[in-house]
């Protein structure tokens, strides 16, 4: 592994961290809406759109980091999952845990929601749901964004490390 591509994922974590902002900053507009107008489904299909591209980013950088650094990506049916679970555990040789297991255990509400986004017509999904979970997205957002930037810095750290040789 060079040390150009832990810089180059660190980088990609820090973009798609200000992108995610973006997209919890869009879910909690359409959940404002829904509060003002319960009558309007589309207001929850939009709540509901952002739910399902928030963890999907997240679960992108989390591909990054299985390929750049672990250099192991999980396969099979439940890889969405396992992958996750990835992020929990520490690397022995390689890094350490990456997200604590309370976050984890946020995220596969997340993941569960998004796995139904996909899968069922938007007039299924629970209204309340969604709101449940856009009101916690802010503060998951947080947590996991201050953990993926500690990693990025600790990735910027080994590359400075690895070209003084």
């Amino acid at each position: 592994m060079s040390h150009d591509d832990y810089r180059v994922l660190a980088a990609r974590i820090r973009a798609e961290l200000e992108d995610v902002e973006r997209v919890v900053g869009k879910a909690e507009r359409a959940v404002s809406l829904v509060r003002q107008h319960p009558g309007e489904d589309i207001y929850v299909d939009a709540a509901a759109h952002n739910l399902h591209d928030f963890y999907s980013a997240l679960e992108r950088l989390f591909l990054q980091i299985a390929k750049v650094v672990d250099r192991s990506v999980p396969t099979g049916e439940r890889w969405h999952r396992d992958l996750l679970e990835q992020m929990r555990l520490p690397m022995s040789t390689v890094r350490p845990a990456i997200l604590d297991a309370g976050m984890v255990a946020q995220l596969d509400e997340y993941l569960r929601f998004r796995h139904v986004v996909r899968n069922v017509y938007s007039f299924q999904v629970d209204p309340q749901r969604v709101v449940q979970l856009v009101d916690g997205m802010r503060a998951l957002f947080w947590g996991v964004a201050e953990q993926l930037r500690q990693f990025a810095q600790m990735l910027e750290h080994w590359s400075s490390e690895a070209q003084r040789g």
